[in-house]
């Protein structure tokens, strides 16, 4: 296939590496041209949790219209970029293309429906995880399930499951199914409790998962959104999503979160597409969730400190 990867960061790093290596067509399509710059010169390296490097020779770009119509485009920017770098992607965008969403949160897939034509879009959720080293250098620190599945409802699967297939060759466990959304509000849950715990606190993974009124916190947080989760359709059992959270927490080790990776730098996060997600659709069904509206109030408050000269 001839893929587009928008977004050269920890993730877009590694779907384009490993789509590369399993013999895909891939271009990387990014608006820093010091990560284009050191793609080009010197390759994609990937760093592997065992120490080992693997270096992927894709083309990066930071114009589109070089690139033209692909098979599939991957979006794996940031959700308060994804706007921009849906008008961006145009060029690569033909009547036969989908368009794919693997990003955090709630909401990136309806910011690119209202770009795009809703039936040629996939919607996902990856438990994999990563993060940048230096500019086209990226590790690979975790390995997880990913999902996939059209993001119109009802539409034909043809486009995810042709994507499904291509993510499996290069060795990306992936599940594809009509009721993807699902599996996304199951993985928001999960981020929204973790998440801006783990920003405000710096605490590591592993960390995080220690017993005690913190982790007491994350279950409250995650038990009320998944009562907005339930009141919106989806059935997601608290039980389950608790001993995944306590799971994943204890496997975690030294991870750091993408959030907290996020407020290291001092960049802004995506609070608004994790709890704020929650928030909006605990309105929409009549439920409160003051936990939820604590976490974004608070990491907004982090932010703006950051204006004040506040320590990052």
């Amino acid at each position: 296939m001839n893929i587009a990867v928008i977004g050269a960061g920890a993730m877009g790093g590694v779907w384009a590496a490993r789509l590369a290596a399993a013999g895909e067509e891939v271009t990387v399509v990014d608006v820093s041209t010091e990560v284009v710059g050191a793609i080009n010169a010197d390759g994609l390296v990937v760093e592997g949790k065992d120490g080992g490097t693997e270096t992927a020779r894709v083309y990066a770009t930071g114009d589109p219209a070089e690139v033209g119509p692909v098979d599939a485009a991957f979006f794996f920017v940031k959700a308060h970029h994804t706007a921009g770098a849906a008008a961006l992607a145009r060029p690569l965008v033909g009547p036969a293309t989908t368009v794919v969403s693997l990003q955090n949160g709630w909401g990136n897939a309806d910011t690119l429906a209202g770009v795009f034509p809703p039936e040629r879009l996939a919607l996902g959720v990856t438990y994999h995880s990563a993060k940048v080293l230096a500019p086209g250098r990226v590790a690979h620190t975790a390995v997880g399930p990913t999902f996939l599945g059209p993001y119109a409802d009802g539409a034909a699967g043809d486009g995810a499951e042709a994507i499904g297939a291509a993510m499996a060759a290069a060795g990306i466990e992936t599940t594809v199914s009509a009721g993807v959304k699902t599996e996304v509000w199951k993985k928001l849950i999960l981020n929204c409790a973790t998440l801006p715990t783990s920003s405000l606190t710096r605490l590591q993974t592993g960390n995080l998962g220690q017993p005690g009124p913190l982790l007491d916190l994350l279950d409250a947080v995650a038990a009320e959104a998944t009562a907005v989760a339930n009141a919106k359709g989806y059935e997601i059992d608290i039980k389950e999503r608790l001993e995944t959270i306590h799971g994943l927490l204890g496997r975690g080790g030294a991870g750091k979160a993408s959030m907290l990776q996020d407020v290291e730098a001092g960049h802004k996060t995506e609070i608004e597409v994790i709890n704020g997600a929650i928030v909006r659709a605990a309105v929409e069904t009549g439920i409160d969730a003051p936990l939820n509206r604590a976490m974004v109030a608070l990491i907004g408050g982090l932010e703006r400190s950051w204006a004040q000269g506040g320590p990052v």
